[in-house]
């Protein structure tokens, strides 16, 4: 197992902390709403062959998904390692100078824990602006549903992924005096 592998979690250890635990959930809930869309999509194309009917707000509803999937998602995401980005790089450093290697990366998390704190600040006007009020999509008659329960999502997995961004900072900043 290599010092960055994931099993370690975000806090160095091999005992996933409360906060990973979280984060699965989180990523549990996102996973089983992808399972619900596909039975909701396939019910829309079978209406619409079978009935001529679709399903109502199904253009709705998928649209407001995808979003609130990937910030339920992005933390465990982020934990597990699978987030995209060229290591080669910090790989070779961390190879050859690992202290610098360890600090580039810490820094790396910390610009990640800085960026998801202003994407929270930014959403939370809207979140409070949508709650009060009752912003929907859809069109009234037909089908409408509140769009405040994303804009919570998008809260929620903000915060999520900077705590864990900052973890994964301390983690590495640990480990720039640990290594010998």
């Amino acid at each position: 197992m290599s010092a960055d592998s994931p099993e370690e979690g975000a806090g160095g250890s091999r005992h996933p902390l409360a906060f990973d635990r979280l984060t699965g959930v989180l990523n549990a809930i996102g996973t089983a709403w992808i399972f619900v869309l596909m039975v909701l999509i396939n019910a829309d194309i079978f209406g619409r062959e079978a009935f001529g009917a679709p399903v109502r707000g199904v253009t709705e509803i998928v649209s407001m998904s995808i979003v609130a999937i990937v910030f339920l998602q992005l933390a465990h995401t982020l934990w597990a390692g699978r987030i995209t980005r060229s290591d080669a790089l910090i790989t070779r450093l961390t190879n050859r100078l690992p202290r610098l290697g360890y600090a580039l990366q810490s820094l790396y998390h910390l610009t990640g824990a800085v960026l998801f704190a202003i994407i929270f600040q930014a959403s939370l006007p809207y979140f409070t602006k949508a709650l009060e009020i009752d912003e929907y999509v859809g069109a009234a008659g037909d089908f409408t549903a509140p769009v405040w329960p994303v804009k919570l999502i998008i809260l929620i997995g903000s915060a999520a992924t900077g705590i864990q961004f900052l973890l994964l900072a301390w983690r590495d900043a640990r480990r720039v005096w640990r290594v010998s």
